[in-house]
């Protein structure tokens, strides 16, 4: 008879998988994660006293940041940048936008800095398209 105990062997803990499920985790959520539509571009809206309105279930979305760059709201919502300056190019992005309606809400979107003509040329071009209902986006003055 063999009475001597058997040897115990040293407990192990791997840290591997545990590892590896964090890893997992990090990317999950950083997958999941949403992000601001008004993080891509950065534009200080003038104040003015008003109303909020309701929005339509389709709008057009054109952004001007402080330079005069145009930015215009695709399907997916997110601001894409013109290719170029020019009123043509400007043109058949709202045609495009706007599909066969001239009723959509068309909002301009500009920066307190935006040099003034380039919100007259969106504001000209949207009228020879015939854009009827054009509004123009500010943030609420403090206090009003």
């Amino acid at each position: 008879m063999n009475f001597s105990r058997k040897k115990r062997q040293p407990l192990e803990i791997t840290l591997t998988p545990m590892i590896d499920v964090v890893f997992l985790l990090l990317i999950f959520f950083m997958v999941t994660t949403t992000f601001n539509q008004q993080s891509a571009i950065k534009i200080s809206l003038p104040e003015a006293q008003g109303e909020e309105t309701l929005l339509d279930e389709k709008i057009i979305m054109l952004t001007i940041n402080a330079d005069g760059i145009y930015f215009i709201s695709g399907d997916d919502d997110l601001p894409h940048q013109l290719v170029n300056q020019k009123i043509d190019t400007l043109k058949r992005a709202l045609m495009q936008a706007a599909g066969n309606s001239r009723q959509i809400p068309f909002i301009i979107s500009a920066d307190g800095k935006t040099p003034h003509q380039a919100v007259i040329t969106v504001l000209d071009v949207a009228s020879q398209l015939g854009f009827t209902r054009i509004t123009f986006a500010t943030k609420k003055a403090p206090g009003g």
